[in-house]
């Protein structure tokens, strides 16, 4: 399973290239000369970032994008099927997943080759243009399958949650270990200052993504997995196909690492023989994984525990990190660092220090004894378990003030999983004192059902008894900075854009002379 992206000088263009994985790509291959091009219909940090690098960035979304790059190619033009692999399957294909089929053709090696995510749709303007070009058009994944298998020592990391802490992790440890890993992870960390890092190694540590399909032509070393679940409904219609999905993944890498606290992993990944070495990770002992661990300490400072090899102690590991989905990262990365030879204390002692990833648990600032954090969980089962960390970090807080509330403030994301998850989604939040509920964020999706985010708040207020619906973020911001009070941890969840917010709200309690400590009034 080759892919035919020429990445040893060929032009590349990104339509889409400001977004979270799209950029990391551009990263790595403005880092290795290559030249880079992208279009985004928004200018932010990202792609500004991108052009300090030396990538020409298009500010709009246009056919005159690609007039321009193939005008400095001349006139030649060879007729190619850039449809071949324009996007991956949709959800109800059965048919195995087409492959990149482009090779090296008489083009000139100026014409760029065109990058999309699933995200670009045939009506893109761009995107027609290309065609129209004849300019050879691949999906994303087709980049980071071609990098993947130019490293010995690859490991790429997959699961419906916890990917990209977990992604993000592992390569943190590499690079505190000396081994100067290449990283391509789906957020920004501190570390290496964004979401790519480039190394000079045999090592790369990558985020694998599940939501289109495409998982399956990655070819890496090693393969982690965290867990399971149903998550994307606009690609999937059940999750049977999700796990076929991984079982083809795990047939294409020489060495699994899989969490048996996940079911679906241990009912059906693992009910069927593993075709390569299988190492487990698990926080619950009872399921007798080959890492593990005893004497947890969950506190709102973070984690401490005695990890276990094969049931033999290793020793100590200290974590910033919160919560036991966390934690249950954190023992991926152990495994892999002991598979890769690193003795223990090496390990420990980098993960100790590792602070997070931007967006996963982040916390954007203190103000009046307000704690405001960010987080992108969008699925039922993620907003349980950051809402499980927010909560202990509430119980520390109480020991300063009065009284200490989380304050959940979410904002649902696709109709498609709305749908499919809102008897979850009602039941997500019972570890929040408020829950405050906006409009649903579309990510471009149409909504035939004329599904609202006031349906969402009425379905968590059947089995919550704090609930509202602030249709707008305008809304959202009047009534936080009407209700919040000293000792709250307020949570701003979903992968959409409620998180732009956050600055506003910080900044007005910031210029309050005293600490408020108004009665919640639900509007």
């Amino acid at each position: 399973m080759q892919s035919a992206v020429d990445l040893s000088g060929r032009p590349i263009h990104f339509i889409g290239i400001g977004g979270i994985g799209m950029s990391a790509l551009a990263h790595i291959l403005l880092q290795r000369q290559l030249p880079v091009s992208g279009s985004d219909v928004r200018t932010n940090r990202i792609t500004q970032h991108l052009q300090a690098l030396g990538a020409h960035i298009f500010s709009q979304q246009s056919a005159a994008n690609i007039e321009q790059l193939c005008q400095a190619a001349g006139s030649h033009r060879t007729s190619i099927n850039a449809h071949s692999f324009a996007h991956p399957p949709q959800n109800n294909s059965r048919q195995p997943k087409p492959q990149a089929t482009f090779s090296p053709s008489p083009l000139p090696c100026t014409v760029p080759q065109i990058i999309c995510s699933t995200a670009i749709h045939d009506d893109n303007l761009e995107y027609q243009a290309a065609v129209a070009s004849g300019c050879p058009i691949f999906h994303r994944s087709d980049v980071l399958a071609a990098l993947i298998q130019e490293f010995p020592n690859s490991i790429a990391i997959a699961g419906t949650h916890g990917k990209t802490t977990t992604s993000s992790l592992i390569g943190y440890l590499l690079f505190k270990a000396k081994l100067d890993p290449t990283i391509i992870v789906g957020g920004e960390v501190a570390a290496w200052g964004g979401n790519a890092r480039i190394g000079e190694s045999s090592y790369l540590v990558a985020e694998a993504d599940e939501s289109d399909g495409s998982l399956v032509k990655f070819l890496p070393q090693i393969g982690v997995i965290t867990n399971i679940e149903l998550d994307h409904p606009d690609h999937y219609s059940a999750l049977e196909q999700v796990v076929e999905i991984f079982q083809q993944f795990v047939e294409h890498c020489q060495t699994m690492i899989v969490c048996v606290d996940c079911p679906t992993i241990t009912d059906q990944l693992l009910a069927t023989a593993i075709p390569v070495p299988l190492i487990t990770y698990g926080v619950d002992p009872s399921a007798r994984a080959d890492y593990t661990v005893e004497h947890i300490a969950y506190t709102g400072d973070g984690t401490t525990v005695q990890v276990l090899e094969h049931g033999k102690i290793l020793g100590q590991l200290q974590l910033q990190l919160l919560g036991q989905h966390n934690l249950s990262n954190a023992l991926a990365a152990v495994a892999v660092g002991r598979y890769l030879g690193l003795d223990f204390r090496v390990i420990a002692d980098a993960l100790s220090t590792f602070t997070g990833t931007k967006r996963r648990f982040e916390t954007y600032g203190e103000a009046q004894g307000i704690t405001f954090v960010d987080d992108y969980a969008h699925h039922p089962s993620e907003i349980q378990a950051t809402l499980a960390a927010a909560r202990l970090q509430a119980n520390a807080m109480a020991v300063k003030y009065l009284q200490s509330r989380v304050i959940a403030v979410f904002q649902p994301h696709r109709y498609s999983r709305v749908k499919t998850f809102l008897a979850e989604f009602s039941q997500s939040f019972p570890e929040a004192d408020l829950v405050v509920v906006t409009d649903i964020y579309s990510a471009g999706e149409a909504n035939p059902d004329n599904l609202q985010g006031q349906g969402v708040a009425d379905a968590i207020a059947l089995h919550h008894p704090t609930v509202t619906c602030q249709r707008t973020l305008a809304n959202v911001v009047d009534f936080l900075q009407a209700h919040l009070q000293s000792g709250d941890v307020v949570l701003f969840l979903g992968a959409g854009d409620l998180n732009r917010i956050i600055p506003q709200v910080l900044a007005h309690y910031q210029s309050l002379p005293c600490s408020p400590s108004p009665e919640v009034v639900l509007q």
